[in-house]
């Protein structure tokens, strides 16, 4: 028997006697703090289109600030990877929920001291360099967040109801959108735009605090993975699991990254992209844009649990492939709406290209806890999603500049949508050869 196939067998033991009642009961738990986490994140993605390029990055052209806002919001992305390593070694030797506490806190925490930072005006070039520190501080805890979330909600669940289970976490993805858009637009109604730009953009950040005081709550009632309490009392924890991973996974982190990417970066792309072509090229009021977001999260969590429910029944590789090739076909439609200059469309528009390109989203946890065994999971999965989510950072950054070469028309940033989509959509075609088998689990 191989290890693989021998750690395949713990994990099928340790899975036998879980209830439906346990799976909700931690999904639920994991749902919380991907929320706060996405809405953390998403706060930053919205400032960085609305607030960042005029508070911390002064430029006489308004593209050059723009450019840099986006490759600060890029940065964090990048520490995403190495935050995978250490947080997905540390989850595969000591257990997923420990981790999952400590990345909780972390990212809570430095989103309020984005909302207490003095700006450029204020410190000068200080500002901007805080900006980008906490912004890496806040992308190495994301970068175990996700991961582990996932890993802790698969290895719950029973093997048949695995791919309707893991999109819950992903559920929010549109929660944290919903309540940092929700923020910012409650922000532009309450006050004026000189008020908001001074000050008033920080309240969602410093929301994060209590917002965060709630998550710690709620997850500090999650139990353990029974996987990896199996292998505990098996003796079967890896002690190595970065360098196995690199060593025996490395075409599965391929793929994983490539499942991912368009759930990750196609959301970047329409919502931060989007806000920003939105309101600096086309004219529109930031209100609009970030109405659109909000409606376009709000559809995206029916979709995310019908992606769910399709990937129980016929396997969660099909819907990231035929979910990859949907959101190909409406990239340019989507764009055509968005620069019609109607609000209705425009709503529609981005309503439109996320509830497309969420069905892979939603199979995408399924695909990459399935591309890894247990021993593993953390770090692999880890390391996969987050080598998408650093290259999906600088995707607004070259949509802005491919745009600007091509004098502000939107069609580069369609192609970079129909290319993505295709992208994943492949790997969706390719993953189910390459996952680990276990009894009852549809790839």
């Amino acid at each position: 028997m191989s290890e693989t196939t021998h750690t395949s067998a713990i994990e099928y033991d340790a899975t036998q006697e879980l209830s439906v009642k346990d799976a909700n009961k931690v999904a639920l738990g994991a749902l919380i703090g991907t929320a706060l986490e996405w809405y953390d994140f998403f706060l930053f993605s919205a400032a960085a289109a609305l607030v960042f390029n005029v508070q911390y990055f002064t430029s006489e052209n308004a593209t050059a600030a723009a450019l840099a806002s986006f490759a600060t919001f890029g940065v964090g992305l990048a520490a995403r990877p190495i935050g995978g390593i250490i947080f997905g070694r540390m989850g595969d030797r000591i257990g997923r929920r420990r981790v999952l506490m400590i990345t909780i806190v972390g990212i809570g925490v430095v989103t309020g001291l984005i909302g207490l930072l003095p700006t450029y005006a204020a410190i000068g070039i200080a500002a901007p360099v805080l900006l980008v520190l906490l912004r890496v501080l806040q992308g190495l805890f994301v970068g175990g967040e996700w991961s582990g979330a996932m890993t802790i909600v698969v290895e719950n669940a029973p093997l048949h109801l695995r791919a309707r289970y893991a999109a819950i976490p992903q559920i929010g993805s549109p929660i944290g959108t919903i309540l940092s858009s929700g923020g910012f637009f409650a922000m532009t109604l309450l006050f004026s735009q000189q008020n908001f730009d001074a000050w008033g953009w920080r309240i969602p950040f410093l929301i994060a605090f209590p917002l965060l005081i709630v998550a710690v709550y709620i997850r500090s009632k999650l139990e353990e993975s029974p996987v990896f309490r199996q292998l505990e009392e098996s003796g079967e924890v890896e002690q190595s699991p970065v360098l196995t991973t690199f060593r025996n996974s490395w075409k599965q982190i391929i793929i994983g990254m490539a499942a991912a990417l368009l759930g990750v970066g196609g959301f970047y792309l329409v919502t931060a992209f989007c806000v920003w072509y939105g309101v600096n090229v086309l004219g529109y009021e930031s209100s609009l844009m970030l109405l659109g977001s909000m409606v376009a999260a709000a559809v995206e969590i029916p979709v995310l649990i019908w992606g769910g429910i399709l990937g129980s029944k016929y396997g969660a590789s099909r819907v990231i492939l035929w979910g990859g090739i949907a959101s190909a076909v409406v990239s340019v439609p989507a764009f055509l709406l968005l620069s019609s200059g109607v609000p209705v469309l425009v709503v529609i528009a981005m309503t439109l290209a996320v509830g497309t390109l969420s069905l892979p989203y939603a199979a995408s946890g399924t695909v990459l806890t399935g591309l890894f065994p247990a021993k593993t999971r953390y770090t692999g999965v880890g390391l996969a999603q987050n080598v998408a989510g650093m290259l999906s950072g600088f995707i607004p950054l070259l949509a802005t500049g491919f745009v600007a070469a091509a004098g502000n028309h939107w069609w580069p940033a369609a192609a970079m949508l129909a290319f993505l989509s295709l992208f994943t959509a492949v790997a969706g075609a390719v993953a189910p050869r390459m996952s680990v088998k276990l009894p009852g689990f549809k790839h």
